[in-house]
């Protein structure tokens, strides 16, 4: 894959986002009470008492497919994830496993176990003997220190091989079968909780201050790019003490970056940050909107996350293009709500939208409009509150309990959200943050629930206009520039990518 400067700036973003922070849990997002709705740039990230991490659904099957092979049967029932702050990566932070988690991860693991203990291509990987054969003590100890470093994202300690090593050998002599020894062995491996957590605690010097192992690096690396565990050549160069140095550990990322499971974990953190997974159950009233069928989520999902991933991957372009290209990959139904012509082809086909369309960028995507929406009506509070905590990271409080957060029905005084949304803005309990949100979503008011272009609202022309921190916008795309250039936007980015 050619090198572009979007992969180089993901790298850099990985090395100062996470790297030389040590292995802290997840920062601080900065938080506007209603009284105080002055902003400045997002806060700086800073250490804080490191936590264990829980591999989420995404992050144990990858593992076990980069350990054992693309053909291995997954398992499919495992403990559900949970999300926090809008990441399932954070939430596996602040969650234990249940009952029937500690169930279901064992299940897993014999499952996987029993598959490659009777597949003696796959199994040879890990040790020199066959399960054909008695198990010695020093195959046993092969394979518990082989497996073990892949699955721990270390080497194992001498007490740590033997105790694998004896379950091997003891249940091979109870059982008379060097398979089920095996079996057990590469269970214990994957039901072991240095297996199942991400264990990035680091070092903690003289002054209190806690810095990565080199070895804690790579699995951040790893889980990062590819949303997997370290593969064999990144174990080595932590080992080796490339990953001490910033251009030792640019060269890695480079490296992890050409590999195609670099594209996964990107689409992994993109459709956690845009929270696009939640299109594939979405639903609008099918009364008001007949047109917003079940398959248009996951279409709306799928452009999406194929635009962002050409950006970073293919293009010599600056992330916030993002924000602002023309470029779209759609199929016949997306083609529809945006009024442009179908692809030729059944399925989704990269097109150029018009010069003259009010649709740019990522933000101009159904996906985006659609979640920040109601069932069969636009919000601009929605839309406003996921520019500023998503994209700028300036978390929004919630409204007090007591208040009225509805807004009037349309009328003949007030045809338009703009002139319904002056009710939020005038109340002092509800001004404080809504005048931080709804300026900005009123910037997409030429979207409705699903991002239909529309120029009127209950036969009243729409008012697009408004202003970002300052920054004067005519319409969406304007407002898309403004956000790209926002002093925020850059460091929101990569203390999202750090979290």
């Amino acid at each position: 894959m050619k090198k572009h400067s979007i992969s180089r700036q993901l790298s850099m973003l990985s090395i100062a986002a996470g790297f030389y922070l040590g292995g802290c849990a997840d920062p601080p997002k900065s938080s506007i009470p209603p009284s105080e709705p002055s902003l400045g740039p997002a806060p700086a990230v800073s250490p804080d008492t490191p936590r264990l991490r829980r591999l989420t659904q995404t992050q144990y099957r990858n593992a076990l497919s980069d350990m054992f092979g693309a053909d291995l049967v997954l398992p499919v029932s495992l403990e559900p994830d949970v999300r926090e702050e809008g990441f399932q990566s954070i939430g596996a932070s602040s969650t234990s496993i249940s009952p029937r988690g500690v169930e279901q991860y064992e299940d897993a693991a014999y499952d996987v176990a029993e598959q490659i203990a009777e597949w003696p291509d796959r199994l040879s990987s890990w040790m020199d003997c066959s399960v054909d054969d008695t198990i010695t003590p020093t195959c046993a100890e092969a394979l518990a220190s082989s497996l073990g470093r892949r699955a721990w994202r270390r080497p194992l300690e001498a007490a740590e091989v033997a105790r694998i090593a004896e379950i091997i050998t003891l249940i091979e002599a109870d059982s008379g079968d060097a398979a089920t020894g095996v079996t057990y062995g590469i269970a214990a491996i994957l039901m072991d909780p240095r297996f199942l957590y991400r264990v990035e605690l680091g070092v903690e010097d003289a002054s209190g201050v806690r810095t990565l192992t080199a070895l804690e690096r790579a699995s951040r690396l790893s889980f990062l790019l590819w949303n997997s565990i370290p593969d064999e050549v990144l174990l080595s160069a932590a080992e080796a003490g490339t990953l001490a140095t910033p251009e030792g550990l640019a060269a890695e990322a480079e490296r992890m970056l050409d590999d195609e499971r670099s594209r996964h974990g990107i689409r992994t953190f993109f459709t956690e940050l845009l929270q696009l997974d939640l299109l594939d159950s979405l639903s609008k009233d099918p009364l008001v909107i007949p047109q917003a069928s079940p398959e248009l989520g996951p279409a709306a999902r799928a452009e999406t996350l194929a635009v962002l991933e050409s950006i970073i991957f293919d293009e010599d372009a600056d992330f916030r293009t993002a924000l602002t290209t023309r470029q779209t990959f759609i199929e016949r139904r997306l083609a529809a709500i945006y009024g442009v012509a179908a692809p030729s082809v059944d399925e989704a086909a990269w097109t150029e939208l018009p010069t003259d369309s009010g649709r740019r960028g990522i933000l101009g995507h159904a996906s985006f409009l659609m979640l920040n929406a109601h069932n069969s009506t636009s919000s601009a509070t929605l839309r406003g509150k996921f520019v500023r905590e998503r994209l700028l990271c300036q978390l929004m409080p919630p409204p007090p309990a007591d208040v009225d957060t509805s807004i009037p029905e349309p009328d003949a005084s007030a045809p338009t959200l703009r002139d319904r949304v002056a009710v939020h803005l005038e109340d002092p309990s509800c001004a404080g943050c809504h005048q931080l949100m709804d300026p900005i979503g009123l910037g997409f008011e030429n979207f409705d629930a699903i991002g239909r272009w529309r120029v009127s609202e209950a036969d009243a022309i729409i008012d697009a206009s408004g202003e970002l921190d300052g920054v004067a916008f005519e319409d969406a795309w304007e407002m898309a520039s403004a956000i790209g250039r926002h002093e925020s936007f850059g460091p929101c980015l990569a203390r999202n990518l750090y979290q």
